[in-house]
């Protein structure tokens, strides 16, 4: 495995940058430059990028506006290198609209359906108190609450006021260890953590050769290209959401004992299409084998381990596809003693510190102005397939495994990116106003109103080829 880790404090001044191009002068952007480091990326592409828009977006106690910006400058450069190769020419320009970056990472915030709001958040899901401190809950989906609830021994229609009132009879850390073993979700309020998880891991497979992709247009790098998304939620989804956007054939596959939600995939289901398969069912099975013989790309969003007892281990799928990309992504990394457990990046958050570290003054813990855990590890594993891509075409054959996870994306953020630089009224006097980067399509759920695609480099899409369909109801088949 190859990791390439975020540089020390103190790096030299001739090391390789990203540059936010302003009226008098260039602005040197190290986190840019580090993301497109840990994917592998080529330094001399990075004097490409540039910066535009305003800048008093994703306010925060931690660096989010430079993170969220360079997670979609550095999926930006991907494509753009992509692009490049395939409609050939020189490396187009990146120019990412921070405004733009900011409305997209609150995409599921700004969607409506029909003029109605999706509500974010369950009930029973959210910060409570404890008797010795704060834990944070996720039962958006009606199987996480039935398991919470059983966990804490309360009837399976208790309300969030008998929650309330058995949280705080106990410990946070004891409630955190009753939930886990039930298949619950509840995180107890961490104090800013000290481990340092890889930003992205890379290993190359072998040296098999991978099947050409011909010529596209600059539009659609991705073109050709067949992914097989088996994610779920936010981070996922938006990774497969934005290689959809640059032509890639995205099919995700779920399993029809798993519910999801429909506002979600309303969200990030654009450019995209859906099928259910069951991997238990034989008939099922043959479909989906079918599927992955002629997929370029997996990426999967599950725990590590999760699928390996359908043969999806990555070893078995490099074994039977020696030149496929496979890309994964969890929530607490890949080793230690918390791999295995579900997580969202609301937990995350919590469990990794950046709660505590967000808190209020009276205690509350706090959270992110964005998933951005979610949304900034979506671009970054969209930024490494399309580096991948590049890659066996231009470098070495063969296949590739890559791996993120949302603990390693918040490691990055606590401990690799130099705090926000006061904002310099000369350079910020265009507002924020986020209907600038907001659009309107019909879909199968009715009348969407969404966010418009972050990727900026000269000849990218400006928004999907198509909206949404319903969860679940294409036919899974390549195009």
């Amino acid at each position: 495995m190859t990791d390439r880790p975020m540089p020390p404090e103190g790096e030299p001044a001739d090391r390789p940058t990203a540059h936010r191009r302003t009226a008098d002068r260039p602005t040197t952007d190290r986190p840019t430059a580090d993301a497109w480091a840990a994917l592998g990326g080529p330094a001399e592409l990075l004097d490409r990028v540039g910066f535009h828009g305003p800048q008093d977006v994703l306010p925060s106690g931690l660096p989010v506006r430079r993170f969220a910006r360079a997670t979609v400058a550095a999926c930006s450069l991907a494509a753009a290198e992509l692009a490049a190769h395939r409609a050939g020419g020189a490396v187009p320009a990146v120019r990412v609209d921070e405004g733009a970056v900011a409305t997209a990472f609150v995409s599921e915030r700004h969607l409506t359906v029909d003029g109605r709001t999706p509500v974010s958040f369950a009930p029973h899901s959210g910060f409570w108190r404890t008797a010795d401190g704060w834990v944070r809950t996720h039962a958006n989906y009606p199987h996480h609450r039935a398991r919470l609830l059983a966990a804490l021994d309360l009837a399976p229609d208790a309300g969030p006021e008998q929650l309330a009132e058995a949280l705080g009879k106990l410990p946070a850390e004891q409630i955190q260890e009753r939930a886990y073993p039930a298949g619950a979700l509840a995180v107890a309020v961490a104090p800013v953590s000290a481990a340092v998880h890889p930003l992205a891991e890379r290993r190359e497979i072998g040296a098999a050769p991978v099947r050409p992709l011909g010529a596209a247009p600059v539009d659609r790098p991705a073109a050709g290209v067949r992914v097989l998304d088996l994610t779920r939620v936010i981070a996922g989804p938006v990774a497969t959401r934005t290689l959809a956007l640059l032509g890639a054939d995205v099919l995700r596959i779920d399993s029809p004992r798993l519910p999801e939600a429909e506002d979600a995939h309303a969200d990030t289901g654009f450019g995209k299409r859906s099928a259910r398969l069951d991997l238990a069912d034989p008939a099922d099975r043959v479909i989906f084998e079918g599927l992955l013989d002629t997929a370029d790309v997996v990426v999967t969003g599950y725990r590590p381990g999760a699928l390996d007892a359908h043969g999806l281990a990555p070893d078995a799928l490099f074994t039977r596809r020696p030149d496929l990309i496979v890309a994964q992504l969890c929530a607490w990394g890949w080793t230690g003693p918390w791999a295995g457990r579900r997580g969202f990046d609301s937990l995350v958050q919590v469990g990794v510190g950046i709660a505590a570290h967000e808190a209020a003054p009276d205690g509350r813990p706090g959270v992110l102005p964005a998933q951005a855990l979610d949304h900034g590890t979506g671009y970054l594993v969209a930024a490494a397939v399309l580096r991948a891509l590049t890659d066996q075409r231009t470098d070495r054959p063969g296949g590739r495994h890559l791996r993120f996870s949302l603990a390693g994306t918040a490691s990055w953020l606590l401990h690799g990116i130099p705090p926000e630089e006061p904002v310099d009224p000369r350079e910020s006097a265009e507002p924020y106003d986020p209907a600038s980067w907001l659009t309107e399509t019909d879909s199968a759920y009715g009348r969407l109103r969404h966010a418009l695609p972050p990727i900026g480099y000269e000849g990218a899409p400006t928004d999907w080829a198509r909206p949404p369909g319903r969860w679940g109801t294409d036919v899974p088949v390549w195009l």
